[in-house]
């Protein structure tokens, strides 16, 4: 038997006792987990129930974990090594599958969703979908390369360019790890804005980014006469999302990677008059690979990013923290 944080319904987490997952079948391999990172979609989830497709289910799509045990079939992996999973089921037959686009899988469903996922001491999964991570990486570090492959795919998704400022909306783990991997190579501002100034100032200090407001004002007293092209909705909020078309100049573009609860109404007019430009991001591509080299380099600055480290048992008062708000940093790592 092993300890498993399993969503029932919409607002219905629960840390169970069940029975290990049973042998791998052909192509898959058993895994124990080391540590897995609570991610804002599982929160999204939980509360309006998106993706609920089985109940109850094993949640956790962002996790490291060890090989213990090869199905048949399995090539390129042995017992012993040190994984992070691409979170994405593909069918691998659709037109978006065959043209290397699997996060537009026109059957595209989520590890934790329509498979047990890492919130448990083991899991079994395909192994198509592990990668390996470097050796002596921490598990805590590890456990955040998915997220750190959105940001990627954010980021190449926009073309933003080293000398070309933009401004970030929402200092949660996307937008934050975006500022984090722009430091790195960026010459230009980057700007950031949250309602949450203790995580604004988080990110701030540790990717050398300067805190806005999401006004034309605030924006150009940081910029002077610079236009600003390039911004990043990270938030799901259409009034961040709205104040960004007016925070852009003409001919900018808007990145939205955030999950929206809500509808709006939008004059197209916007778009042709001020030729903006708004690309939306879903998941990541071809990232995960170049995220997990990322790890070893961004290693200081992730640590710092980290809000707590967690036990399984602590995971559905945890839901309820962040839920309301009172996360300081940005992403809660739980610990197996």
């Amino acid at each position: 038997m092993m300890r498993a944080a399993r969503l029932y319904a919409v607002n219905d987490i629960r840390v169970d006792t069940v029975p290990l997952p049973p042998a791998p079948p052909s192509g898959w391999v058993r895994l124990k987990v080391e540590a897995a990172g609570i991610c804002g979609s599982d929160l999204t989830n939980f509360r309006a129930g998106l993706w609920i497709t089985r109940s109850p289910s094993t949640a956790g799509h962002e996790f490291v974990a060890t090989v213990t045990e090869l199905g048949p079939d399995v090539s390129g992996l042995v017992a012993g090594d040190r994984v992070v999973t691409d979170s994405r089921m593909t069918c691998g037959a659709c037109t978006a599958c065959r043209t290397a686009r699997p996060q537009l899988c026109a059957a595209l469903g989520y590890v934790g969703e329509v498979c047990d996922g890492g919130f448990a001491e083991e899991t079994i999964l395909p192994a198509r979908l592990l990668h390996k991570i470097p050796p002596g990486l921490r598990r805590e570090i590890a456990a955040m390369a998915e997220p750190l492959a959105v940001a990627l795919h954010t980021i190449r998704r926009l073309r933003v360019g080293p000398d070309d400022p933009i401004l970030i909306a929402g200092c949660g783990t996307i937008g934050g790890f975006v500022a984090l991997i722009l430091s790195k190579t960026h010459r230009a501002p980057i700007l950031v804005a949250d309602n949450n100034g203790e995580r604004a100032r988080l990110v701030a200090a540790v990717a050398g980014a300067r805190i806005v407001s999401l006004t034309l004002d605030s924006v150009a007293e940081a910029l002077g006469d610079v236009p600003l092209l390039h911004a990043v909705e990270a938030t799901g909020s259409i009034a961040a999302f709205e104040a960004l078309t007016t925070s852009v100049a003409g001919g900018g573009a808007v990145a939205l990677v955030g999950i929206f609860h809500d509808t709006m109404k939008l004059n197209p007019n916007l778009l042709v008059d001020r030729e903006l430009s708004f690309i939306g991001c879903q998941a990541f591509s071809d990232e995960l690979p170049d995220a997990i080299g990322l790890l070893p380099s961004l290693t200081p600055e992730l640590d710092r990013l980290i809000d707590r480290r967690i036990t399984l048992e602590e995971v559905p008062e945890t839901y309820e923290r962040l839920i309301a708000g009172r996360a300081q940093g940005l992403k809660t790592i739980i610990l197996l």
